[in-house]
């Protein structure tokens, strides 16, 4: 399967750094099915991630505990357990399905390129919301510079779109209870 990496049982093991280094330009399979209530969308795929297969596989990355802290899931859900996230109308994809270092080495051209396809994604499994992860990317993607967090007036086939904070760490402006609250915004909105 295009995107696995060093599994093992109950996760995987820890890449070492020639696997991460490898990973670049390596693409993740989507975590997405009919009948989700959110498919979150990040901007790409970062080396480790790449490495190992899974989405936000990064150890302490912080979009798992804000998706549970907010109320989307029962508990802390693994990056590897993808049938349980499907259980609970969680998806997961991103704009680039090409893994880099950084996100800055995506080129515009990508990103809009990517809303084309996350719209065909929309259309097909009719999500409730499409969740951009990164104001940034939205801003490029969607050409609207100055796009804010939270509910956009585009949409996305059946779905409507919303705008979170990006998770990564690097993201000093949004510390866990700040991301967290962003999270449960969206939360509250699925549950209207």
């Amino acid at each position: 399967m295009e995107g696995d990496g060093p599994a093992v049982a109950g996760g995987f093991r820890r890449p070492t750094r020639a696997e991460v280094a490898a990973a670049a330009g390596r693409g993740l399979v989507d975590v997405i099915g009919p009948d989700l209530r959110v498919l979150f969308c990040g901007f790409n795929p970062g080396l480790y991630s790449a490495a190992v297969g899974e989405h936000f596989a990064r150890r302490g990355s912080r979009f798992w505990p804000a998706l549970h802290r907010s109320g989307f899931t029962d508990r802390e859900l693994r990056p590897w357990e993808r049938d349980e996230m499907l259980r609970q109308g969680i998806g997961i994809t991103s704009l680039s399905n090409r893994a880099t270092a950084r996100a800055d080495e995506l080129t515009s051209a990508e990103l809009v390129a990517g809303v084309v396809r996350l719209a065909d994604k929309a259309q097909r499994y009719a999500p409730r919301f499409v969740a951009i992860l990164g104001v940034t990317a939205y801003r490029i993607a969607f050409a609207r510079p100055r796009g804010v967090l939270g509910p956009q007036p585009d949409g996305l086939g059946p779905a409507r779109v919303w705008v979170l904070p990006n998770p990564s760490g690097l993201n000093a402006h949004f510390p866990l209870p700040a991301l967290t609250a962003e999270f449960a915004a969206l939360r509250a909105a699925v549950g209207e």
